[in-house]
């Protein structure tokens, strides 16, 4: 197994890893809306917060040695399903393959973000 680690996205906020590769798939943690150049949470609307997310998204998925297009699965988190439509308009932009996804409100994020994306996706080895 390989872990991925890179300073260009959040470091974890516990006893976890931005992600593992094995086997050529890339297991991805939870991103959330942290800049990782300020360390804290900047971005405000869903909008602002689902485009950091998939920023640092691409990052681990650099760091990885892959990309969107190799994206498998990803699990979506929305503190609000409101936002749901606003939620897509952003995540489109960067998952144009279209991969299997699951999309679930839950009570509360880290950090009280609006929302959160974990990703599954195919490593060239």
């Amino acid at each position: 197994m390989k872990v991925v680690a890179t300073e260009k996205a959040p470091k974890a906020l516990g006893p976890y890893s931005q992600g593992y590769v094995h086997g050529g798939i890339l297991y991805s943690a939870g991103q959330i809306a942290i800049n990782p150049e300020k360390d804290d949470v900047v971005a405000v609307t869903i909008e602002e917060q689902t485009e950091q997310v998939c920023k640092n998204l691409g990052e681990v998925l650099k760091a990885a040695g892959t990309d969107f297009d190799h994206v498998l699965k990803t699990t979506c988190f929305l503190a609000d399903m409101a936002d749901f439509a606003a939620f897509n308009e952003v995540y489109a932009k960067y998952f144009t393959s279209k991969p299997a996804r699951s999309c679930v409100a839950v009570k509360t994020l880290p950090k009280g973000v609006l929302c959160e994306v974990e990703l599954i996706a195919a490593v060239e080895e």
